[in-house]
C-alpha cells in the first residue's frame, strides 16, 4: 500500500456563492516533491490553508499526516512544517534566536535543540553570523534558513508558499538542492512556485485554473500530453483560458 502522506478527496471551499476550490482530487506520497501550481485566481492559496488546518473545507475530504482536515487539525499543525516567501524569521531576533524560537514551538526538548541548532549552523556555513540580526543577511541566506527552520522538528511535510521569490537562480538551485535533501530523508515537500524551471525539479506536478485540477503528471508527462517544449508551454496553455485574476 502507498503511504500517502496528503490526501485529498473532492475537496471544495465555497465563499458565498464563490467557489475558490471545486472539488479538487489528488494524492501526494512520502517523501515526493509535488509542484502545485496556478495563475493567481486559481485557488492555491485557499487549498493550501484547508491542507494545513487553517481554513475548514465546505465539502469533501482529506487527510494530511494521517490526520483529518475537518476533526484534527491541532494534529496536522505538530506534524507540518511551512515556509512563506512573505513571513517566516522574525528579522529583529538573531539567527540563533530564529532557530531556539521555532524550536521551542514544535516542541524540542532542550537538549536536542541545542544539538540540532549546532548542526544545523555548521550546515548552513552560519556559524559566524550565529549572532547577527536575520534582517541583516542576504535574502538568500534568510530563505534557507527559513527553510531550515521550517524542518527543525523533521515534519511529515512542509508546505513551500511561492519560497524562492525574489532571489537569483544560483540561489534557487542551492535552495532546490536542500529540498532534495529534505525529500531523500523522507519529508514530503507540497510547494507552489511561479518559477517553472522549478517545476522540473518536482517528481509530479498538478496544476489549477480557476478552482479546478486541470492537469496532474510528472513534467515530462505533462510536456507529452500538450506537446509542450518546456513547462512554460505547458502552464500557458492551461492558463490561457483562465478568468479569474486574483487568488
Amino acid at each position: 500500500m502507498i503511504p500517502y502522506v496528503i490526501k485529498a478527496d473532492k475537496l471544495t471551499k465555497q465563499f458565498g456563492d464563490f467557489v475558490a476550490t471545486n472539488q479538487i482530487s489528488f494524492e501526494v506520497s512520502k517523501g515526493e516533491i509535488f509542484g502545485f501550481l496556478g495563475a493567481n485566481g486559481a485557488g492555491k492559496t485557499t487549498a493550501m490553508r484547508m491542507l494545513c488546518g487553517l481554513l475548514t473545507p465546505t465539502s469533501g475530504a482529506a487527510t494530511v499526516a494521517g490526520f483529518d482536515v475537518y476533526k484534527q487539525t491541532e494534529q496536522i499543525k505538530r506534524n507540518i512544517g511551512y515556509m512563506s516567501q512573505k513571513f517566516s524569521l522574525y528579522e529583529d531576533l538573531t539567527v540563533l534566536e530564529n532557530i531556539r524560537f521555532y524550536g521551542g514551538i514544535y516542541g524540542l526538548p532542550a537538549r536536542e535543540l541545542k544539538a540540532e541548532s549546532e548542526s544545523l549552523l555548521e550546515k548552513l556555513g552560519l556559524q559566524e553570523q550565529s549572532k547577527k540580526l536575520v534582517g541583516s543577511l542576504p535574502l538568500g541566506w534568510k530563505q534557507k534558513l527559513s527553510f531550515s527552520v521550517a524542518i527543525l522538528h523533521r515534519p511529515q511535510v512542509v508546505f513551500l508558499d511561492e519560497p524562492t521569490g525574489g532571489v537569483d537562480p544560483v540561489v534557487r538551485r542551492q535552495f532546490w538542492d536542500l529540498i532534495y535533501d529534505a525529500a531523500e530523508n523522507g519529508i514530503t515537500i507540497f510547494v507552489t512556485t511561479h518559477y517553472m524551471d522549478e517545476a522540473e525539479y518536482c517528481n509530479r506536478v498538478s496544476i489549477m485554473v480557476d478552482g479546478c485540477i486541470e492537469a496532474l503528471d510528472t513534467p515530462g508527462g505533462l510536456k507529452t500530453q500538450f506537446k509542450a517544449a518546456t513547462m512554460d508551454e505547458v502552464f500557458y496553455q492551461l492558463a490561457r483560458g483562465a478568468k479569474r485574476q486574483a487568488d
